[in-house]
């Protein structure tokens, strides 16, 4: 069965984009990218919500066209548009680049979307990924921890009264400092109260 996977980048303190949505604060270069180049290229697909997507869309599609495009930006560009793309929005009209638009997040057709034949599949967006944690359906958390501490912002974690325990399954440090902590899911989600 496929696993559907978050892949994330968060500050030191938990926050995956500044007070004013920002994330110039990223700290990607050639290793970092390469690396990301090398994970992503293996999906089934990258299931996203409508502010990531439209932000991919924006500058993935032409971005190995551009004149100072480095090595793993082109190669991702590539990745970008070849991967099949679920796109979960209630307003989005019209999609390209191989994405299919899905209304809602239906945990019946996600567990069915799993058991399909295919690589794993790529979970990003903060209010999707919040979705599917409330129901559940992470497998494999993949946090890039950036050293920068925001202050304030959007937080990767929303208040939730469900504990998950997790193994460790790997730890990276990367060149410009980002650590990767890669965890799965230990058992299954159990209340807080219990």
């Amino acid at each position: 069965m496929r696993k559907i996977i978050l892949m994330m980048s968060v500050s030191l303190d938990g926050y995956i984009e500044g007070p004013n949505r920002e994330i110039d604060w990223h700290m990607v270069d050639d290793e970092l990218h390469t690396h990301f180049n090398e994970q992503l290229a293996t999906m089934g697909a990258f299931l996203d919500g409508r502010v990531t997507y439209e932000l991919m869309a924006d500058f993935w599609p032409t971005a190995d066209r551009e004149k100072d495009s480095t090595g793993p930006v082109a190669d991702f560009a590539v990745i970008w548009r070849n991967m099949p793309k679920i796109v979960f929005s209630r307003t989005l009209q019209h999609a390209q680049w191989h994405t299919t638009i899905v209304r809602d997040v239906v945990v019946e057709d996600i567990r069915a979307l799993k058991a399909q034949d295919g690589g794993d599949l790529a979970l990003g967006g903060a209010e999707l990924a919040a979705e599917f944690m409330r129901n559940d359906l992470v497998d494999e958390y993949r946090i890039y921890v950036h050293p920068v501490v925001l202050g304030r912002g959007k937080p990767l974690f929303a208040e939730s009264d469900t504990r998950r325990t997790l193994r460790l399954l790997e730890n990276r440090t990367f060149g410009n400092g980002v650590v990767l902590l890669r965890y799965e899911r230990a058992e299954p989600a159990d209340s807080a109260d219990a």
